[in-house]
């Protein structure tokens, strides 16, 4: 049987861990609340601009001269003459004499040719005299008939015919003597000369090669999709041509002229003709002029329509002709939108964005309309500079 001492001492021993438990559960802090967290994605935007805009295409091409010219000779001789100015690169005004070929030969032709309607004027004088003569022998005769032979008629006929051919070959005898004088045909510059001084040049022989200096045309290439955006098709439009003079980017103005009318077959492309007049500034009284050269590569912005008030994004927010946005009270908004043209990276919008409107320009993980969202900058976020996604946020919207 179990002793009173031995009962009582584990009542004590409980009694007072309970005691000494429920002390130092007095002792102890309770613990902290933690700060609930702000789990709103972050988000940056870009406020809409509306803005007149005119569209502008372009495009590119090589200068070339709008005529072109192959010298030939139109007759036999040697090169008796060549122009200072007659070498490739040199600048010749319209009349200027290139070369002359020995017009000897044909000095003597004219004269030949001088002397033969001179004495078929003399022989056709003669015979309309004899013709006369004839004439009035047969009024003496009664009763008489007279034949056209017998009054001449033939033979004053064939002297007139052999008139008209002396007359015919001295205007070949004149031609050909001025033939041998061989002048530019315009103003023009010297791309090539082919013949020396005292070559033997015969009919057909290449002497060489003008190319006009009053107009330069570009063939720009224009994508069937893009005419929509020119007036009247381009024709009548300005243009800035873009290229390299003397190392360094210049520009020069130019004006569409002409289509060609005809979609190329290998690129699909209409062709657009612009032109520059005096491109080599031989008029210009300016010495700073910055000469446009023949065969230089150059861009070409053409001026085009009215676009109108229209917003301009960046392509890469815009999928299923929908933008998103941040309204007011900082939700997700989809708007749709009316696109007119892309350009680049950048797309034009006619309708669907008024000005103002907040476009979200940060990528977001699973959008769903009308979702909370927030600033970087949102005063209810704290500090921004603890937390890596506003920090990285306010640098993109900074940049």
């Amino acid at each position: 049987m179990a002793t009173k001492k031995q009962i009582i001492l584990p009542i004590v021993v409980i009694a007072v861990g309970v005691t000494g438990f429920i002390g130092m559960s007095a002792l102890k802090k309770p613990p902290e609340e933690k700060e609930e967290l702000d789990t709103t994605p972050l988000v940056s935007v870009q406020a809409v601009e509306i803005k007149p805009m005119s569209f502008a295409v372009s495009s590119y091409g090589v200068v070339s001269a709008k005529y072109e010219t192959e010298l030939v000779s139109q007759v036999n001789g040697e090169i008796v003459y060549l122009s200072a100015a007659f070498v490739k690169g040199g600048f010749v005004k319209k009349g200027d004499v290139l070369a002359k070929i020995d017009p000897s030969d044909y000095e003597a032709a004219l004269i030949d040719a001088k002397a033969n309607m001179a004495s078929a004027r003399a022989t056709l004088v003669q015979e309309k005299a004899f013709g006369k003569v004839a004439e009035e022998e047969w009024k003496r005769i009664e009763n008489g008939v007279p034949t056209e032979l017998s009054l001449r008629k033939p033979q004053l006929a064939q002297e007139v015919a052999k008139l008209n051919s002396s007359e015919a070959g001295l205007k070949r005898a004149n031609r050909n003597l001025e033939r041998t004088i061989i002048k530019a045909p315009y103003d023009a510059l010297i791309e090539a000369r082919n013949i020396g001084l005292g070559s033997y040049v015969s009919m057909g022989t290449p002497l060489g090669k003008v190319l006009s200096t009053d107009q330069a045309e570009i063939r720009l290439p224009i994508a069937d999709k893009e005419l929509q955006f020119l007036d009247n098709k381009g024709k009548g439009a300005e243009v800035k041509l873009t290229g390299e003079f003397a190392g360094q980017s210049q520009e020069w103005p130019a004006t569409i002229v002409r289509s060609e009318g005809v979609i190329d077959n290998r690129s699909r492309m209409t062709y657009l003709v612009a032109e520059v007049i005096d491109p080599y500034g031989l008029n210009s009284k300016t010495n700073d002029f910055n000469e446009l050269r023949y065969g230089t590569y150059v861009t070409a912005s053409i001026d085009g329509s009215h676009a109108g008030q229209v917003a301009e994004i960046p392509r890469h927010l815009v999928i299923n002709n929908q933008v998103a946005t941040l309204d007011d009270e900082g939700k997700l908004r989809y708007k749709d939108i009316t696109i007119v043209r892309q350009i680049g990276s950048k797309v034009i919008v006619s309708a669907g964005l008024d000005a103002g409107v907040n476009v979200i320009t940060s990528a977001l993980d699973y959008p769903i309309e009308g979702m909370q969202l927030a600033l970087p900058q949102d005063p209810t976020l704290g500090d921004e500079s603890d937390d890596p996604q506003a920090t990285q946020l306010a640098m993109e919207e900074k940049d």
